[in-house]
C-alpha cells in the first residue's frame, strides 16, 4: 500500500444477503474480478461465509458472501441461515440482493421483516434487471422502497456487470476511514485447500441434476506442491448412501471423470499451474451431523 496516499484511506466490510439464488456469489465474483465463490443454478450453493476483497480508489472493501436466507428445515440449513445473519451483523453496510425476475418472494418478505425488527437501514440491489421490463421493474422498486428499510436502491446485473461499478463506488465512498486490513494483492480469505474443494463441489452441482448435490460434501485431503511447479490434490467426496456413490461415479466411472476434468480445468486457471486432481468417493451416512464438518466450514453446529 506504499503508493497509496495516507490521507482518506478507507476500509469497510459489506455483507451481501438475500434469498437463495438471488445472485450474491455472482455479484461477489464480479466485484472482485475473479472467482472466489462458487456459483450454480441450484439454490443454497453457498454453505459458509466467503470473503472477497477488492480495492476501489483508496478504499479496500471486504465483501462477505453469505448463504441464502430461507426457512431452515435441517441442522445444516439452520447453521447456514445463522451464518448469513451473523455476516450481516458484522458488516459496516448490508446489501440486500433481490432477484427482480422473481419479484418479492416469501423468503425476501421474511428477510425484510427481520430487517425491520432490527431497525437496520440497508442498501437494496435489484439484480437481473436485464430480464425485466422497465414498468414492472419500477413498480417492484417502488414497492420495496415503501417498506422503509432501504437507504438507497441500485439496479444491477451481477452476471453482465451492469450497474456494479456504481454500487462499488457508492460503497467505497461510505467505507469507514482507517487502514486496510488485508495485503493489496489478497482477494479472499478462503484457503486454497478449501477453495479447491468448493470448486469441485460446484462441478458436482452442475453435473448432477437431482437433489443429490445437497447430500454431498467435498474435502481436500492432501495438497502437494511438486518440484516442477504443479500441484497434486487429493479430494474426498462424502455421500450418505451406497446408491449415491454409484450415481456420483456414473457408469464405468464416467460421471466422476467429468466432474474431475471440469474442476481440474478451473483450478489450473485459478492457480495458474498444472493440477493433478484425484477424486475419491466415500460413504459417510452422518456427515451432516458431524460437528467437525461444521467447524471446517466455520458454521455453528448448534445454531
Amino acid at each position: 500500500m506504499s503508493d497509496i496516499a495516507e490521507n482518506n484511506i478507507r476500509c469497510g466490510f459489506v455483507a451481501l444477503v438475500g434469498a437463495p439464488n438471488a445472485g450474491k456469489s455472482t455479484l461477489l465474483n464480479q466485484l472482485v474480478g475473479t472467482k472466489v465463490s462458487i456459483v450454480s443454478p441450484k439454490v443454497q450453493t453457498t454453505r459458509t461465509r466467503v470473503l472477497g476483497i477488492c480495492i476501489a480508489g483508496q478504499s479496500q472493501i471486504a465483501f462477505i458472501d453469505t448463504p441464502g436466507i430461507f426457512a431452515p428445515k435441517r441442522r445444516l440449513d439452520r447453521a447456514m441461515v445463522a451464518a448469513a445473519w451473523g455476516g450481516a451483523s458484522e458488516a459496516d453496510d448490508v446489501v440486500l440482493l433481490v432477484d427482480a425476475s422473481k419479484g418479492i418472494t416469501r423468503d425476501t418478505e421474511e428477510i425484510i421483516t427481520r430487517l425491520k425488527d432490527t431497525q437496520s437501514k440497508v442498501i437494496l440491489a435489484l439484480n437481473k434487471v436485464d430480464q425485466v421490463k422497465k414498468p414492472i421493474l419500477l413498480d417492484l422498486a417502488a414497492k420495496l422502497d415503501a417498506e422503509g428499510v432501504f437507504s438507497d436502491v441500485f439496479m444491477i446485473s451481477a452476471l453482465k456487470g451492469n450497474g456494479v461499478d456504481d454500487l462499488l463506488a457508492f460503497l467505497a465512498a461510505r467505507a469507514p476511514e482507517g487502514p486496510w486490513h488485508y495485503p493489496e494483492d489478497q482477494i479472499s480469505d478462503l484457503p486454497d485447500r478449501m477453495l479447491a474443494a468448493e470448486i469441485t463441489r460446484e462441478k458436482v452441482f452442475l453435473q448432477l441434476k437431482q437433489e443429490l448435490p445437497y447430500r454431498i460434501t467435498v474435502e481436500t485431503e492432501n495438497w502437494e506442491e511438486r518440484k516442477d511447479g504443479s500441484v497434486k490434490i487429493d479430494q474426498l467426496l462424502f455421500v450418505q448412501k451406497d446408491g449415491h456413490k454409484q450415481i456420483v461415479l456414473g457408469k464405468g466411472g464416467q460421471q466422476i471423470k467429468r466432474i474431475g476434468a471440469a474442476a481440474r480445468r478451473e483450478l489450473e486457471e485459478i492457480l495458474d499451474c498444472k493440477v493433478h486432481l484425484f477424486l475419491f468417493v466415500k460413504v459417510r451416512e452422518s456427515w451432516e451431523d458431524d460437528p467437525e464438518r461444521y467447524r471446517h466450514w466455520g458454521l455453528d453446529f448448534n445454531a
